[in-house]
């Protein structure tokens, strides 16, 4: 029998475990799983802001994480998909390679969304990517004490950036720009507790504030004021890799791949979405959020309905849902916000160095869970029936 092809698009958290996960599944000798990454390395997205600050991250190579595994790892740049056709088409080096599948897996994610403001892609830092956090860590180590920095966003990613940049360079002058309240979606124990964070860190807070424009040394905001900024971080929102809407895929308004439960395309049975590529809806019938919380549980739900559905069993569909978010203030504070399965805040919040090490303990297991493949989940190599 002619081995079933299974390309993975893209070896962040979701398309790694998805890769390793089938291998873990499916025996190597009905399936060819193939995953093609642009970096060699895995890269931890959740710590970019730990990186642009100076911090060293430990390297883990793809060839080492899956080798003996049967995952072949591609190091290529995704030009083009033919949902047609059924290939994918990949740059490496000079040239440029078609490669065909029985089952595709997108996984290719999202970078910063500059929202087309003035002077944005031109003069702000991203930290999306690993490029774009070591460019950050580069001009911070450049700013004379005293320098402002400000940083665009007040969601998960912009507290992370404020904070961590704050606390690693209390001699810059760091500032938030936050187009609502800060932590307007915590309880009031969170917003409570990042408050007094922020105001220990000395960050200041320009709340309910629009960046609309941002210049070498400034930006310019809805009221006409300009903040003064050596350095402006922009974490005010992420948009997906274009693509997908460039093939014959069926995409939302965001580019994201229109999925099932399952994460099975409904315009093309043979292509699976995950993570922030994919537009699932979650609980109480909103659409989950571009995160690493859930975007591993639906790499999981990718895997083992594609396992399933070759092995001839019946596809499993668990429910997408959210417990908590965990945001790092630093090094020294955390902060857990428990929220109900449609992602709401509860009342309840961990908050303080225990936060921080929950926080910590959740980094390590989803990295340790990328970088172990196929251990810590029962097996069982099924043999591909169709």
């Amino acid at each position: 029998m002619q081995q079933h092809r299974i390309v993975v698009l893209g070896a962040g958290y979701t398309g790694a475990t998805v890769a390793g996960r089938l291998a873990r599944r499916l025996h190597r000798d009905d399936v060819r799983i193939t995953l093609v990454n642009a970096e060699a390395d895995f890269v931890e997205r959740v710590r970019m802001h730990q990186l642009a600050t100076g911090q060293d991250l430990a390297r883990r190579p793809l060839a080492g994480m899956f080798a003996g595994t049967g995952v072949e790892v591609r190091i290529a740049q995704v030009t083009a998909v033919d949902a047609e056709r059924k290939e994918v088409t990949v740059a490496a080096g000079e040239g440029e390679e078609a490669l065909p599948y029985d089952t595709l897996v997108y996984a290719l994610g999202s970078g910063w969304d500059d929202h087309g403001v003035p002077g944005a892609a031109a003069h702000a830092h991203q930290i999306a990517s690993r490029p774009g956090a070591l460019r950050l860590r580069e001009r911070l180590a450049g700013l004379a004490p005293g320098q402002a920095v400000v940083v665009v966003g007040g969601g998960l990613t912009g507290v992370e950036a404020a904070t961590e940049i704050a606390e690693a360079r209390p001699d810059l002058a760091v500032a938030l720009a936050a187009r609502g309240a800060l932590g307007d979606w915590l309880s009031a124990k969170g917003r409570a507790h990042l408050r007094r964070v922020v105001d220990r860190l000395g960050i200041t807070v320009h709340e309910h504030t629009a960046v609309t424009a941002v210049d070498a040394d400034h930006v310019t905001t809805g009221a006409g004021a300009p903040l003064p900024a050596a350095v402006t971080v922009w974490t005010a929102g992420f948009a997906v890799h274009p693509i997908a809407k460039a093939t014959t895929l069926e995409v939302s308004e965001t580019g994201q791949i229109v999925v099932d439960r399952t994460l099975r395309a409904v315009s093309h049975p043979d292509v699976y979405a995950v993570g922030d590529a994919a537009l699932v809806e979650g609980p109480g019938d909103k659409p989950l959020r571009m995160s690493c919380a859930s975007g591993v549980p639906s790499a999981w739900q990718a895997a083992d309905a594609i396992a399933a559905r070759l092995s001839g069993a019946e596809v499993p569909t668990v429910p997408i849902r959210y417990f908590n978010q965990c945001v790092s203030l630093g090094r020294k504070e955390g902060l857990i916000q428990f929220v109900t399965a449609d992602d709401r805040s509860k009342k309840s919040a961990l908050t303080g160095r225990t936060a921080a090490l929950y926080k910590e303990l959740v980094c390590k297991g989803a990295a340790w869970g990328v970088a172990h493949p196929t251990l810590g989940m029962p097996g069982g190599h099924r043999r591909v029936a169709v």
